[in-house]
């Protein structure tokens, strides 16, 4: 089982394949521009290809012609979550709340999606924040929510663009080894420029360049 995806947007000069493995952690790297971001909103959901076709676990999540026409899961719909730059956390709502956000929206009842927030506050580090509201908190603690909430969705591909970039240089090691630790047996893909990142995360890297994998025919 693994992600198959194939895309072409010329509005980002994009045209590429992937692939990723069960268990499988993907780093994606390359210089701004590249087409890094525009790839993981396509598979996401947010973002239409021109053209192309996407399977996650042999379902079709897209198969677009020449046209654009054809079949399109909607983003809620596709079992992929994607955490970025930005924790962008409901600011209404407390973190517990936030982290029970992803299994409500899977049709969860309100105990159950409490009892899977507490789970995953506990294992980001975070349960001492379960009552606080974001605006309370740090950086590095924002984060560690955002991975929480991003995992108690439970979701079957996780993709993380630039998860570091809005930390400073003493939050980063510590959420990058909770990733490390998380993300093992998971099928992902990281979006990164850090080669810490690639060391410590990825079972395999693929680098893009000017919208194309690096060294493609």
């Amino acid at each position: 089982m693994s992600l198959q995806a194939a895309v072409r947007l010329r509005a980002r000069d994009l045209d590429l394949a992937v692939s990723v493995a069960d268990g499988q952690t993907l780093a994606v790297t390359g210089p701004n521009g590249a087409g890094k971001s525009s790839l993981l909103a396509v598979v996401a959901g947010l973002l239409v290809p021109d053209t192309g076709r996407a399977a996650l676990d042999g379902r079709v999540l897209f198969d677009l012609d020449t046209a654009g026409r054809g079949p399109w899961v909607p983003a809620h719909d596709r079992g992929v979550v994607l955490l970025a730059q930005d924790p962008l956390l409901f600011p209404h709502l407390s973190v517990l709340e936030n982290v029970a956000f992803g299994p409500r929206s899977r049709g969860a009842g309100r105990r159950r999606a409490r009892a899977a927030a507490v789970q995953w506050l506990e294992a980001v580090g975070a349960a001492p924040l379960a009552h606080r509201r974001p605006a309370a908190l740090s950086g590095g603690q924002a984060q560690r929510v955002a991975v929480a909430r991003a995992l108690a969705a439970d979701p079957r591909l996780l993709l993380l663009d630039e998860p570091f970039a809005s930390l400073d240089s003493t939050a980063a090691p510590a959420l990058r080894e909770l990733l490390r630790r998380v993300l093992t047996g998971r099928m992902a893909v990281v979006v990164t420029h850090d080669p810490a990142d690639v060391e410590a995360l990825a079972d395999a890297e693929l680098r893009l360049e000017h919208g194309r994998v690096a060294g493609a025919p």
